[in-house]
């Protein structure tokens, strides 16, 4: 299926399984305070404000239908913006350890005010480059709109085990940068978005680290 509007969207979130009447609450309460947000720095483009729910809230939901509920946690959402899919994820797993890294101080105090309002108390947003991210173990790896796939692999391969699962929304250019992507073994594949027809979503796994070039350190490279 593919979302028509915004009822559409909603009607969707609330049949998941994640989604209690508490938790519909929490994504309602972030749409408001990113709303208002979004009248003082850009977090979103505006036009996408009024399909919030199918653009932002859903598209980033779908993400939980390829994780099994016990090996959710802990998940590392790298680049998360305004919060997307971390904070989404976030208010429907409450139980989940879900780390946000952003590297733009303004919005993270943002994502640090709207993680404490909607009291997600096992979550954390990491303020900073991903080289400065100490290495450790993460079940679930999600990007959006973050980097181009080599890069990102390149940046955040030390936190992925053979039991990690990548997920990570590229739009539009899905299928041609996991047909581009050199040098990785890897058991990835695209994922049809329920938001938009024409977008992807890279699911899978990571069953080799690529060795860096001689001369280079993985921790010099940027995340921009």
């Amino acid at each position: 299926m593919i979302f028509t509007g915004e009822v559409e969207a909603k009607a969707w979130l609330k049949s998941l399984p994640e989604c209690d009447a508490l938790a519909f609450e929490r994504l309602e309460m972030l749409v408001r305070l990113l709303r208002e947000e979004n009248s003082r720095q850009n977090l979103v483009s505006v036009a996408s404000m009024d399909q919030v729910w199918v653009r932002h809230i859903a598209d980033s939901a779908q993400l939980l239908a390829f994780v099994p509920r016990e090996t959710a946690s802990p998940w590392l959402d790298l680049g998360t913006g305004a919060g997307f899919p971390g904070l989404v994820i976030a208010a429907l797993r409450l139980d989940a350890r879900i780390v946000m890294t952003e590297s733009r101080p303004r919005r993270t105090d943002w994502l640090e005010s709207t993680r404490a309002a909607l009291a997600l108390d096992k979550s954390e947003i990491f303020c900073g480059r991903i080289e400065a991210l100490p290495t450790a173990p993460f079940r679930v790896i999600s990007a959006r709109a973050f980097a181009p796939l080599g890069k990102l692999l390149d940046l955040s391969a030390r936190f992925s085990t053979d039991d990690t699962t990548w997920l990570l929304p590229k739009g539009r250019s899905a299928a041609q940068e996991l047909q581009d992507l050199k040098g990785w073994q890897h058991m990835f594949h695209v994922e049809h978005s329920l938001s938009d027809a024409a977008a992807g979503v890279i699911v899978g796994r990571l069953l080799s680290q690529k060795a860096p070039k001689k001369g280079k350190s993985r921790d010099s490279r940027g995340d921009r």
